[in-house]
């Protein structure tokens, strides 16, 4: 099992307070590409008639967010880091109806301050 770093030590801020950084370990990244499913696009369509909010792609992009989110602490982890600074999320559209969804952020170890 790989370890796991706590998502209270992820932030989109350059720092974590009340914490110093004592290595940088670089880029660290999680992507996931994802298609919509027929059904998907069907029940997404039925929604868009009533107008509102399409729940079903909502849903479908938090969860490909928060996959991505932990691949990329998975992969800090890895590299040895117990926080990950300037954490964003990036989306590119592979091919109609396919979408990547990238986390990244730079992986670091922190201390507490004194």
């Amino acid at each position: 099992m790989s370890p796991m770093l706590n998502a209270q030590m992820v932030t989109t801020s350059t720092e974590l307070a009340g914490y110093h950084v004592v290595k940088n370990l670089g880029l660290v990244r999680g992507i996931v590409v994802r298609s919509r499913s027929i059904f998907g696009q069907i029940g997404a369509g039925l929604q868009t008639i009533l107008g509102g909010n399409i729940t079903i792609f909502t849903e479908l992009c938090e969860k490909t967010r928060e996959d991505a989110f932990e691949l990329m602490m998975q992969h800090a982890a890895e590299r040895g880091a117990n926080a990950v600074l300037a954490m964003r999320y990036d989306a590119n559209e592979v091919m109609q109806g396919v979408t990547e969804v990238l986390a990244y952020g730079t992986a670091v170890q922190v201390a507490p301050n004194p």
